[in-house]
């Protein structure tokens, strides 16, 4: 499902910085230099102005036992980042966590993401991520058994605003979210994810 999200993403990402490149050339081409600057630089700063955090939660449930599944949330491949550790160029061990190296514009930069997972109250699970250094998001993990079942209560949000160019992401990943879950052995119950401003 990673590569999926990633041969999907990435062209519609591309799309967009195209798309507002053009509206910014258009400009300085077509209005007077003046007004075509001003335009071209309302367009950029629009797309990169942060606006919106994500937040939503997810119930899952399998046949795996408690331990099996604190293990997958404590791992290297943590369920709910699989479109992260799925497309990460490499993925080392910190004292904390684990660290993912994703590369983008055709492997002309790249970033890192950092995953550390915390014991918080009554045994629940907290993984935050940084990305580049800045806060990204949270994730706060229960982790029941019920009715031979394990069951899994997922609350997440994004620890910072981000701008349109990320929305693309935003939209793909919750197109396959279910599906990469599902073929990680978590059937969805329920899942409600947004945006705010």
């Amino acid at each position: 499902m990673a590569a999926s999200y990633r041969r999907l993403e990435r062209p519609i990402s591309g799309a967009v910085a195209i798309l507002v490149a053009l509206v910014a050339g258009v400009a300085v081409l077509l209005l007077p230099l003046l007004w075509g600057v001003a335009v071209a630089l309302a367009a950029l700063a629009a797309i990169r102005l942060p606006l919106f955090r994500s937040r939503g939660t997810t119930t899952l449930v399998t046949d795996a036992d408690t331990g099996a599944v604190r293990d997958d949330f404590e791992s290297a491949c943590p369920p709910p980042l699989s479109f992260q550790w799925g497309i990460a160029d490499g993925i080392e061990r910190t004292d904390d966590g684990w660290t993912y190296t994703v590369s983008y514009l055709f492997g002309l930069r790249s970033v890192e993401m950092t995953v550390e997972c915390n014991e918080v109250d009554d045994g629940d699970l907290e993984l935050v991520a940084t990305a580049g250094g800045r806060s990204w998001g949270t994730y706060y993990v229960t982790i029941d058994e019920r009715d031979d079942k394990t069951v899994i209560d997922v609350e997440h949000r994004s620890d910072r605003r981000f701008g349109l160019q990320r929305l693309p992401q935003w939209l793909v990943a919750r197109r396959y979210r279910e599906q990469a879950l599902e073929a990680q052995g978590y059937g969805v119950v329920e899942r409600d994810a947004g945006l705010s401003i």
